[in-house]
């Protein structure tokens, strides 16, 4: 029986069985060989269905009438656990994103509502959106989240992990496509206070500067474009301190300009240490695939000053990526489209950007009740016109597992920033 049904009964039904009672997670599963013999790039890769169990059900049709394949978990984060689960709406495999314990704090709260918002706001093909959420039961009863997007066959991680080879197109299309979403994000002048991971973080974040721009962005690209050619990370380190120690090996110790929007303890660190010199030319170790184009590039891209940091925008322009444009544009755009008389180009080979993500909204913001309500709201409001809402099943097979599944723990999440003294 379907995870996700349709009709009223059962959102009453899970709440008597629960008591009362997210540039999208990825993780790693030990089970799938993930493959990569022809281009379009992974974030346009859907899972194949096959016959099997599954757990969503269309309302007025039985559910072993779907030939699918069971729901199951394939990731978890912080934040949040994810299923891949069938919508019996249409019988497609989507992502069903499950939030818990979204009310504990109002930072908690806040931080819940900002992700739905961009969710819902951006639209970009390189960006995961939301299609839908689930509805939400009475406000009394209303503790967990659920937001349906788009299933993904994999993730970089995996790839680059995977004995798979990379070809040149790959790693230029896979690059095209961070560039363009960061290209967006910049468009839209959103910054979040979320960190990043530490072996991707900007040696500005490393250095305590309170005062960082997109750039960073550029520095945790760079970061993955060298993964992609060396298929390892680039700067693995255990902590903060010898993270920050692997980026000046690599491109030598900073001028004092350089550091200047860095706190005292940082700026400190670096002086009391040896002066190191540039060792930029290891970057044509990493591959075969380490040409003088791809190395000027990553070069442009991992620059200590964020302000002498390439631009998305630059990237995309780039000589090195001409070839995986074209061909990126050729057969795996959305912007472009292909008639009887062949293919049509868009005269912007970048999607339109939206407006300007306001987070005016989060200063208003005051309590855990407050918030809550407004969530509830906001979520009412997101219905899609004439589709059948859904909710979550609890008569499913998949139920207990489905409600038990938890957040990442606080032993396996990365290092928090050093706070230097």
């Amino acid at each position: 029986m379907a995870l996700c049904g349709t009709t009223a009964s059962n959102a009453a039904k899970m709440m008597a069985a629960y008591n009362g009672g997210t540039a999208a997670v990825a993780a790693h599963h030990p089970h799938h060989h993930h493959q990569l013999p022809h281009l379009p790039p992974p974030a346009h890769l859907h899972h194949h269905h096959h016959p099997g169990q599954h757990h969503l059900q269309h309302p007025g049709s039985a559910a072993a009438a779907l030939d699918i394949e069971p729901d199951r978990p394939i990731g978890y984060g912080a934040f949040g656990v994810v299923w891949s689960v069938t919508d019996p709406r249409d019988g497609k495999r989507v992502a069903l994103k499950k939030m818990p314990n979204v009310f504990q704090n109002l930072v908690s709260c806040k931080r819940v509502f900002r992700e739905l918002k961009m969710l819902c706001f951006f639209k970009h093909d390189n960006v995961l959106s939301a299609l839908d959420i689930l509805q939400p039961p009475h406000i009394d009863y209303f503790e967990e989240i659920y937001v349906v997007t788009e299933l993904m066959q994999s993730d970089l991680h995996k790839i680059i992990v995977s004995p798979q080879p990379l070809s040149s197109d790959h790693v230029k299309t896979l690059l095209i496509n961070l560039l363009s979403v960061v290209e967006e994000l910049d468009e839209s002048r959103h910054m979040t206070q979320e960190v990043v991971t530490q072996y991707y973080r900007a040696p500005e974040i490393l250095m305590g500067s309170r005062h960082y721009s997109n750039a960073i962005d550029i520095w945790s690209v760079g970061c993955i474009f060298a993964e992609l050619l060396g298929r390892r990370i680039l700067f693995q380190a255990q902590s903060p301190i010898q993270q920050l120690d692997l980026i000046t090996d690599l491109l030598g110790t900073p001028s004092l300009e350089a550091m200047r929007t860095a706190c005292e303890g940082a700026r400190a660190h670096i002086l009391r240490g040896p002066h190191k010199q540039p060792s930029l030319p290891v970057l044509y170790t990493l591959s075969s695939q380490a040409t003088h184009e791809a190395v000027h590039l990553l070069c442009r891209m991992l620059v200590f000053d964020p302000s002498k940091r390439i631009s998305a925008k630059d990237a995309l322009a780039h000589p090195y990526l001409d070839e995986g444009r074209l061909r990126y544009h050729t057969c795996m755009c959305k912007c472009c489209y292909t008639t009887s008389s062949g293919r049509v180009y868009t005269s912007d080979f970048e999607p339109v950007t939206n407006p300007k993500f306001d987070d005016g909204f989060e200063k208003n913001l005051t309590s855990v009740r407050q918030v809550k309500e407004i969530i509830h709201q906001f979520i009412l409001e997101q219905q899609k016109g004439n589709r059948v809402p859904l909710c979550i099943n609890p008569q499913s097979a998949a139920f207990k597992s489905f409600i038990s599944s938890t957040v990442a723990q606080p032993s396996e999440m990365p290092p928090s920033p050093l706070v230097w003294e």
